[in-house]
């Protein structure tokens, strides 16, 4: 029985990695990654060498055969997705699951997420979070299921490209335009921005924005941290 470590990563500061990552890419045989030249950038920085093979969504199923053959060999072995926590809307769970399934160990090296990271500044969690991570692209469909999420009155976290940010918050503030949200742009980068408003004044600052560029993720607020009901509770 050998072990597979699962490792989060920065999402975008390097300064971000744990000790504990570090002391594990330095101890096991192999590193397993979403992309193996964004990992060895990442282990290039830390100046660690070793043995990198892909394991990405797309492949994800017929790598983690290989790696458990590695695991069966007793190579110990970490996976990295490419940013953040392997799992959230990243590759890794396949894996993980497999390599638990063969009998080996699998341990959590705990790192990143900006799932966790907007949570933390948000200020208004709630007692349920429900995390969605990427809707689906189809309007049809993302409407739907921004709906259903909305009318569960919980607070929701959501992941959105640069190319859908204003057509979900579109979305969002035609079915509730006074909801609160917050959104974090760039995330622990250097230009990381953090925004608070209403659905609808979200929508607004992005749309009249040249150009939008970097990676979001999205806080809505429960229904009772509208802007509207926060006024009616004053």
């Amino acid at each position: 029985m050998s072990t597979l470590y699962i490792i989060g990563t920065p999402i975008g500061n390097l300064g971000d990695i744990t000790f504990r990552a570090v002391e594990t890419f330095k101890s096991v045989d192999v590193v397993a990654a979403e992309d193996t030249r964004h990992t060895l950038q990442l282990l290039n920085h830390l100046e660690i060498k070793k043995p990198l093979i892909s394991c990405r969504s797309q492949n994800e199923e017929f790598a983690s055969e290989k790696i458990i053959k590695m695991l069966d060999e007793g190579q110990t072995v970490a996976y990295a997705s490419d940013a953040g926590t392997p799992g959230i809307s990243d590759p890794g769970a396949i894996l993980a699951g497999l390599a638990r399934k063969a009998g080996h160990n699998v341990v959590p090296i705990p790192g990143p997420s900006a799932f966790a990271t907007l949570v933390s500044v948000a200020g208004a969690g709630g007692k349920t979070l429900v995390f969605e991570g990427f809707l689906s692209p189809k309007p049809g469909r993302r409407r739907s299921r921004l709906r259903e999420l909305l009318e569960t009155g919980d607070a929701i976290v959501l992941y959105e490209s640069p190319f859908r940010i204003v057509k979900l918050l579109t979305d969002i503030a035609d079915i509730d335009s006074e909801r609160r949200v917050v959104i974090g742009r760039e995330l622990t980068k250097l230009h990381e921005e953090i925004v608070e408003g209403t659905a609808a004044e979200m929508r607004d600052d992005f749309s009249s924005r040249n150009k939008v560029l970097g990676e979001f993720a999205v806080f809505i607020s429960g229904n009772k941290f509208s802007s509207k009901n926060s006024e009616e509770n004053e």
